[in-house]
């Protein structure tokens, strides 16, 4: 389970959020150059800050927020061509930081095709750009009146 308080500004996405695993909690903030994260349970606790340098965005293993960036900043809900990206790659829960390439392959009607090494998933994103449905990993719940 993952809640996140998101903001888009002008410089930027910046988050908020708290991730629940079976044997962990992770809090993450992110702004638009910085990822602070800290993972706390039965895994150990760690904190790690990661810059993003060269790369082109942040990733972190099981959140569908860090999905939205691309998709968002590049307006990816549309078809077109596919877009490669260097992504800030975090596993979860080791904290571990590596480089991941991605891509994203726009399909229309908010559907987009996610692709890593040899994982490859078609996620839902609504209106705005955020995760409605990435098969296996999350589906988003609305609150009550959305």
């Amino acid at each position: 389970m993952e809640v996140a308080h998101v903001e888009l500004g002008g410089s930027g996405f910046t988050a908020v959020g708290t991730q629940l695993g079976a044997d962990y909690e992770l809090r993450y903030r992110l702004e638009p150059t910085r990822l602070r994260l800290e993972v706390v349970g039965v895994v150990g606790d760690r904190t790690v800050e990661v810059e993003l340098a060269d790369a082109d965005f942040f990733d972190v293993g099981f959140s569908p927020v860090f999905n939205s960036l691309p998709v968002i900043r590049d307006g990816l809900l549309e078809t077109g061509p596919p877009r490669a990206y260097e992504m800030r790659w975090v596993d979860v829960p080791s904290l571990a930081v590596s480089i991941s390439e991605q891509r994203y392959e726009p399909l229309g009607d908010g559907r987009v095709r996610f692709s890593a090494g040899d994982f490859v998933a078609e996620i839902r994103f609504d209106k705005a750009g955020f995760v409605l449905e990435y098969p296996g990993i999350a589906t988003r719940v609305s609150a009550p009146g959305d």
